[in-house]
């Protein structure tokens, strides 16, 4: 039982340190991005698209970090539908 408790909390925990590694990395990579946008190409601001799909990117990581909570990993999803499905067999 501990064992199992140990490595959700890692899972928990590694998810939550790649949202804050892809949030660092988005937002000093974006801002750099933006200040070359600004300097060379002014009249465009091409600097939108990367901050948008990569955005994407950061919140699809922040729900899976503090949202779900892993409660669509592999295999306690599995095992978790498997019981519901024995159970309507069952009724």
């Amino acid at each position: 039982m501990s064992d199992t408790l140990r490595a959700i909390a890692e899972e928990r925990v590694n998810a939550k340190v790649r949202f804050y590694r892809n949030l660092t990395s988005y937002v000093i990579v974006n801002a750099f991005l933006a200040v070359i946008n600004y300097i060379f190409t002014p009249d465009f601001w091409w600097v939108a698209f990367p901050v948008f799909f990569w955005g994407i990117g950061v919140f699809v990581d922040f729900i899976k970090a503090f949202v779900v909570h892993g409660k669509f990993d592999s295999e306690s999803y599995r095992e978790r539908k498997i019981e519901e499905e024995m159970e309507k067999l069952r009724n």
